[in-house]
């Protein structure tokens, strides 16, 4: 089988920080990377659920809601993806940082907590993904396009 692109990227190289994982015609994803791969500690589970809960929630409801397509976690824990369509990587790049900064200083209820809505709704850490975007907005705050190549 023809192998996927992510898993073309050195993993051995790749640090935390925000890069393009491919171009799509008009559909960019982008490669919101948290945690070092393999060297633990890997995001814990309610911590990522949380922080797609929030994060989707603010990219839907933001100036570029036509233009997001999804959000969601890695498998292997160390971040998320984020796919748009037709949003440049400056704009992109602005509202990613913007969002974690939302997130590391959001108070109130997280969206979308009930049976209802979620498939796993009792599985989430408020507190734990609010110390974790900021530590990770902390970092890549100064982030710049430039920087969103892979290695």
């Amino acid at each position: 089988m023809k192998r996927i692109a992510s898993f073309c990227v050195d993993h051995d190289k790749l640090k935390p920080g925000i890069y393009v994982s491919r171009i799509d015609g008009d559909i960019t994803t982008y490669d919101i990377r948290m945690c070092t791969p393999n060297q633990p500690p890997f995001l814990p589970n309610p911590v990522m659920h949380t922080i797609e809960h929030l994060f989707a929630t603010l990219a839907r409801n933001s100036e570029y809601a036509e233009q997001v397509i999804y959000f969601g976690p890695m498998g292997c824990r160390t971040g998320f993806y984020f796919l748009v369509r037709d949003l440049g990587q400056e704009d992109a790049l602005r509202l990613m940082l913007r969002i974690l900064h939302d997130i590391a200083r959001y108070t109130g209820e997280i969206p979308g907590i009930t049976a209802k809505e979620c498939g796993n709704y009792r599985e989430h850490d408020l507190p734990g993904a609010l110390a974790y975007a900021g530590a990770f907005y902390d970092r890549v705050k100064d982030w710049k396009p430039e920087q969103m190549a892979y290695e």
